[in-house]
């Protein structure tokens, strides 16, 4: 392959990869604003929504290890061909039949969508560059909540007054940006020049484990523990920081903005902060954002119940900013310790790491806002996240 040529397609493969995250990530991002549409609609308990969202995200995590260790094997398109068909059926299934027995199925279904189509897009970087994977992996990481920063007030608005049409446009569009994502990205051959990038490349394939060998390492659980962490925090207030507004007696406008602010932090944190880890290092950027990120957390508490509601907005938004570069690092560090050869497969073992967040997130924290109260559990989550920080930075290796 030509250098020019391959420097210019490997960047149409991380567009396609974007196209596809971005779709996906609606099922997250927007469910803070159709939780309670669909409460309405399938007359829905505050634990049930919350059971909900914690099945998605079970069944993301669990597709994504089958997708990861097909695409190694089998190159990427026939992952992404069935994430189009779950992705479609998820939302199209809550749009028709929008009722509390089947509802669990549609967000399982489109759960395992997200979790293949994420799981492919994302290491799409990693297969393609090497001295710029952190700023490369943020880009794409950056649409899953991008994209439903700039559609949270459309989707909000739709689900609320026209549920059934908005959903099956959701439905369309994931599917279709599934199938475009399955006809474009391809994985480096044996004549690709990645190789051209570093001459290091090589001797780390050479030495690269599969996910067996993976979980004997220290690392891998160090790494592990960070990760529950990281999404147990974020998940808890991506789907509940609407609700909270809402408990804190805030304005309708500024929970709205504190969803789309939510979205814009993740978005914004995962490719500036995955961009400044390949320059100042990655477990320094990993360490030092979590801990900003649980103080945040315990700030937007603070001034929540001051009624502050702008400076809330703010301060959920930065919490999310600081949250997210572990998803900008996190593929990379799999990829420098255990090799390139098996990388999507070994991110997914990892990714498994959202099932306990997911269910902390979701299902967890709804229990604790019923025993100990809506701004007990933001606190605890706070302090969570800066252990975490505390952690990546005494346990992890340097890198």
């Amino acid at each position: 392959m030509d250098i020019n040529r391959f420097r210019s397609s490997r960047w149409l493969y991380v567009g396609a990869a974007v196209v596809i995250v971005g779709a996906a990530g609606t099922y997250q991002f927007a469910w803070s604003v159709i939780r309670a549409p669909i409460g309405v609609q399938a007359g829905a308990s505050e634990t049930v929504l919350g059971t909900v969202f914690s099945v998605m995200i079970v069944s993301q995590t669990l597709a994504a290890f089958p997708a990861g260790w097909i695409r190694d094997r089998h190159g990427p398109h026939v992952p992404l061909l069935a994430g189009s068909v779950l992705l479609t059926a998820g939302f199209a299934g809550a749009a028709l039949m929008p009722t509390v027995p089947v509802l669990y199925l549609w967000f399982a279904l489109g759960g395992a969508g997200v979790g293949i189509a994420y799981d492919i897009a994302v290491n799409t970087p990693s297969q393609w560059f090497v001295n710029r994977r952190g700023m490369a992996t943020g880009a794409v990481s950056m649409a899953f909540s991008g994209t439903s920063f700039v559609l949270i007030p459309v989707i909000q608005r739709g689900a609320e007054t026209a549920f059934t049409s908005t959903l099956l446009v959701l439905a369309l569009a994931a599917g279709i940006a599934s199938l475009i994502g399955a006809a474009i990205i391809r994985d480096p051959d044996g004549d690709s020049p990645v190789q051209e990038e570093t001459p290091a490349r090589s001797a780390v394939d050479e030495s690269a484990v599969t996910w067996r060998s993976m979980l004997r390492t220290r690392q891998f659980w160090v790494l592990y523990l960070i990760f529950v962490v990281v999404n147990g925090v974020g998940l808890m207030l991506l789907e509940k920081v609407v609700a909270y507004a809402g408990q804190l007696g805030l304005p309708t406008a500024a929970a709205t903005a504190a969803a789309s602010l939510v979205a814009l932090g993740q978005a914004t944190g995962v490719v500036v902060l995955g961009s400044v880890s390949d320059r100042i290092g990655h477990k320094r950027t990993l360490a030092g954002s979590l801990v900003i990120c649980g103080l945040s957390l315990a700030a937007t508490v603070v001034v929540g119940q001051l009624a502050f509601e702008w400076l809330f907005v703010a301060l959920a938004g930065v919490t999310m900013f600081f949250r997210s570069p572990s998803f900008a690092i996190m593929p990379g560090l799999t990829s420098q310790y255990y090799g390139q050869r098996y990388a999507s497969e070994n991110y997914a073992v990892l990714l498994t790491a959202k099932l306990w967040g997911g269910i902390f997130g979701g299902t967890a924290t709804s229990v604790l806002v019923l025993s100990l109260g809506w701004s007990q559990t933001f606190y605890i989550a706070a302090a969570l996240a800066v252990v975490a920080g505390i952690l990546a930075s005494v346990a992890l290796d340097s890198s």
